[in-house]
């Protein structure tokens, strides 16, 4: 019973899924709740029955408070307004929150500030080491090329996924005007469409594909005169997010309340 208990919020879904099992899997972690959305064809149901398996004992709930209140960590890939109700609440159980959640405007960003005054919140837009990696490079390359260097992200995902630009390409995206010393609000240029007119110098422009399957692919292209450097992270697997995010739930156990990211996690 040391293990720290994790509660999975949007269990029913494919990266729900992925987590519940890479919990149960776990020998450092317990999965302890399962909060679905209202109305779900799971609630009332073995988590391990619904997804084709074996009873684990834990039941699928839609009462996000009965589930989270005993949790000592809340795994959450949902929608931004769903992430700030769980934060009341997981700020309320003093509990790790570890949010995978993307798509959020920088209003919902301020929104999630009280909740860290009271448990850790451990953020990403992609839990993965070898993004994470690939943040730093990107973050290193901007600072070492001056303005003559165009910078333009471009990512692809499912067909599924609802925003855009990802979460990660964002985080490529401020990694890049960090590096130039600003800030990518200072610098982004948002996708071009029609008769845009020249490049402005200096700016960080942003591409977004969806399509069949994909899992998640990141290209940060450097562009100059006569050649470019291109640094790439190719995702094969939803499960590289999985084992990140346990490993972040499982690292803010002995963290006090505070706003987190992977880079702390990994020590990068």
């Amino acid at each position: 019973m040391d293990k720290p208990g994790i509660v999975i919020t949007g269990a029913s879904g494919r990266m729900g899924q992925m987590l519940m099992r890479t919990v149960l899997a776990s020998d450092q972690a317990r999965l302890v709740g399962a909060v679905v959305r209202p109305g779900s064809g799971w609630i009332g149901r073995d988590v391990g029955e619904a997804m084709g398996g074996a009873p684990v004992g834990v039941i699928a709930t839609d009462d996000a408070v009965e589930a989270i209140a005993p949790a000592q960590a809340v795994i959450d890939f949902t929608t931004p307004e769903a992430t700030l109700a769980f934060a009341e609440l997981t700020a309320q159980a003093r509990a790790v929150h570890v949010i995978g959640t993307t798509g959020f405007s920088d209003a919902q960003l301020v929104a999630l500030k009280p909740a860290a005054r009271h448990a850790p919140i451990i953020r990403a837009g992609n839990m993965s080491l070898g993004v994470n990696l690939l943040v730093g490079l990107t973050r290193k390359v901007a600072a070492a090329l001056g303005e003559d260097w165009d910078i333009e992200v471009v990512e692809a995902h499912h067909n599924r996924k609802v925003d855009a630009p990802s979460g990660t390409a964002l985080m490529l995206g401020e990694a890049a005007a960090e590096g130039r010393g600003t800030t990518l609000a200072d610098l982004r240029t948002p996708a071009r469409e029609g008769i845009t007119g020249a490049r402005e110098k200096g700016s960080i422009g942003f591409a977004a594909i969806r399509g069949g399957d994909v899992v998640g692919e990141h290209d940060v292209i450097f562009a100059t005169a006569g050649e470019r450097v291109v640094l790439r992270h190719l995702a094969t697997d939803r499960a590289i997010f999985a084992r990140g995010a346990l490993r972040a739930a499982i690292w803010g156990q002995d963290k006090g309340p505070g706003e987190y990211d992977m880079a702390d996690v990994l020590g990068l």
